[in-house]
């Protein structure tokens, strides 16, 4: 996967969860079927998101097996809007 590529998935990641209201989870496997990732794919991208202050994730045991949802920031929160802000930024100057 390129990096530009691999930029889409997170920023993906990022607005897949900002959609959940304010402290709503969604599961790892839930957002892997959403966006048709493989596991390890996701997890990588997600550890990346969660690194930069993104996202908190939690695993959970209920005897069967272990579910691990993440959960976004308030500066994850923030992350989709001043995406937005810098593109609109760097393609204002930009003549049509």
């Amino acid at each position: 996967m390129t990096s530009r590529a691999g930029a889409h998935v997170r920023i993906t990641d990022a607005l897949s969860l900002a959609a959940l209201n304010d402290g709503d989870a969604l599961s790892f496997t839930r957002l892997q079927n959403m966006l048709d990732l493989t596991l390890g794919n996701l997890i990588t991208h997600l550890r990346e998101v969660e690194d930069a202050g993104y996202l908190t994730s939690e695993k959970t045991w209920d005897g069967a097996g272990s579910t691990t949802t993440g959960t976004l920031t308030t500066r994850g929160r923030a992350a989709p809007d001043a995406y937005t802000e810098a593109l609109r930024n760097l393609l204002g100057g930009l003549a049509w």
